[in-house]
């Protein structure tokens, strides 16, 4: 197999990309999870003869080549609290993680913010702004893909550290003219410079994706270096911070913007600035702590003669062929990994209009929520999405990846059904509101718990070739979903019809649940336990 040929070359102990699963059966091991196997003698893990069970997949931990085995036995799921190297360059890749992550979702709410000062009292240029960038990963997905599983992994994320940056300068140097010259500059050149940031914000989310994909579908899995329990507190963790910053960058932004429009702005084009060269001096320390991230996986000979054959005209008719033709490769690609169904589900739960986002801040306002109580509720939404970071581990540690999955989604999924009760059911648009909030908070502890599960399956079971384009690919799908829950709004756009859209994004979650219920029947043969009970008292039980 291609991931276990690049595993030999890189020689380093890896996730295997398709472990290897086994069903019930009565010479075959039994569900229950072991989670602490010792070494044997010989370095190999040997069965635990105090266990019953098997894990959802088979991990192993291995150490590196030359060293020697530690005298005690080393257990899956320990890690060591005196890793001190180890934790300095986690460390660092955890700040540069978390100032990619700050910029990001501040300038994200902040050119909200920005437009509606330049324009006030309507919402066309901040909807063409917001659509325009929404739809560029949709059609530069394959190009980004295909230069992530290529391109030399420190050059791809330096890369993506500058263009983030660069474009946000640029912007907010334009926002800040466009609003403090807006009544002497001529109303064509504002269009101008509207239309030269709108291009900036598309390479901005382009480089954003680009940022991310590389860091948590690809760095962090080498950086584990085949350390299960390592690769869950990476994710746990780095999932933290991205709820740390979405809640926190916003907030901050706007305490400025309330004061002072145009000192939000130089503060945002100051903070990147200076970021930038954080950033990048602190990922060039990981890359360089971590030697096996210089090796790199490359695409097979088919592959690499089908890309070059695309890329041979210039053509804008066949540069548009050349385009939709990538893209459909990396479908290909997408749909061929044992990961696609559960990031297809995954995908799919971005249809939603139940996320404390706009639209749905929107509804709570005009049914009578004031702006604190809604800042209110966003905070304990937050609370809960957070505590998902830690229990999702202990989920997955306890009964395994695939089943932690469809514990968590069937969390989600009761959750909004009382939503929808609430909304067929309450006559007083208030109680209504009150239980559509308290359903969608508790639901997103099962959402941040199967999107955790997820990035687990991903980041062990796809290929490490190939993980770029199938990243790229769900991350193009999941922007295409969330145009969906904005047309949905804009068909149903009256307060009063919310539940429509409502209804839709729960249908969405169900039908996400169905395909992982697919996945899991798949991969482990049932979907339940039968009770001792039901067995016939003749039948064995499975070892």
């Amino acid at each position: 197999m291609a991931g276990e040929s690049c595993h030999d070359a890189q020689q380093s102990s890896r996730l295997q990309s398709r472990p290897s699963y086994q069903h019930l059966g009565s010479n075959q091991l039994s569900d229950e999870v072991t989670e602490r196997t010792p070494l044997s003698s010989n370095g190999s893990f040997a069965p635990n003869p105090n266990s019953s069970g098997g894990n959802d997949r088979q991990s192993l931990t291995s150490f590196p080549r030359g060293g020697s085995l530690p005298a005690q036995p080393i257990l899956i799921g320990e890690i060591s609290s005196n890793n001190g190297p180890l934790d300095d360059m986690t460390r660092r890749l955890y700040i540069s993680h978390f100032f990619s992550t700050w910029n990001f979702r501040g300038f994200e709410f902040g050119a909200v913010l920005f437009l509606a000062s330049i324009y006030p009292g309507t919402l066309l240029q901040i909807s063409i702004y917001a659509l325009v960038r929404a739809i560029s990963p949709i059609l530069f997905a394959p190009a980004i893909g295909r230069y992530i599983d290529s391109g030399e992994r420190l050059k791809v994320i330096r890369f993506s550290i500058i263009w983030q940056r660069v474009p946000v300068v640029i912007s907010c140097s334009l926002f800040w003219i466009m609003l403090s010259q807006k009544w002497r500059l001529p109303a064509w050149s504002i269009s101008i410079l509207l239309g030269v940031s709108i291009f900036l914000a598309c390479i901005e989310k382009l480089c954003s994706i680009m940022n991310t994909v590389s860091i948590e579908r690809d760095w962090i899995i080498v950086i584990a270096d085949g350390n299960e329990a390592a690769l869950r507190r990476m994710n746990s963790q780095m999932r933290r911070i991205d709820l740390v910053c979405k809640l926190a960058s916003p907030l901050v932004i706007a305490l400025l913007e309330s004061s002072s429009t145009e000192a939000a702005i130089l503060v945002t084009l100051g903070i990147n600035s200076v970021s930038m060269v954080i950033e990048y001096a602190l990922i060039a320390k990981v890359y360089k702590a971590v030697p096996s991230l210089a090796q790199r996986c490359t695409q097979s000979t088919a592959e690499n003669d089908e890309v070059a054959n695309l890329e041979q005209t210039s053509s804008l008719k066949r540069s548009a062929t050349r385009q939709l033709m990538s893209f459909v490769t990396n479908l290909r690609i997408y749909i061929s990994q044992d990961a696609f169904l559960p990031s297809l589900s995954l995908s799919i739960l971005y249809l939603t209009v139940l996320s404390f986002a706009g639209q749905m801040v929107t509804y709570l306002l005009a049914v009578g929520y004031t702006s604190a109580a809604v800042s209110l509720v966003r905070m304990v939404s937050t609370a809960c999405e957070m505590s998902a970071t830690w229990l999702a581990p202990w989920m997955m540690n306890k009964i395994g990846t695939v089943r932690a999955g469809i514990w968590f989604l069937s969390l989600q999924m009761i959750c909004l059904g009382f939503v929808i009760l609430a909304f067929w059911t309450a006559q007083a648009p208030i109680w209504t509101a009150t239980g559509l909030v308290g359903g969608t908070v508790l639901s997103r502890i099962g959402l941040w718990g199967f999107d955790l599960s997820v990035q687990v399956i991903i980041q062990e079971e796809v290929e490490p070739q190939h993980r770029g384009a199938f990243s790229t690919t769900e991350a193009a799908l999941q922007n295409f979903f969330e145009l969906c829950a904005y047309a949905s709004t804009i068909v149903f756009f009256r307060p009063s019809d919310f539940r429509y859209p409502a209804l839709m994004s729960v249908c969405a979650v169900y039908l996400a649940g169905a395909l992982y219920t697919k996945f899991v029947r798949d991969r482990r043969g049932h979907l339940f336990h039968r009770s001792k009970c039901m067995k016939p008292r003749n039948e064995s039980r499975p070892l």
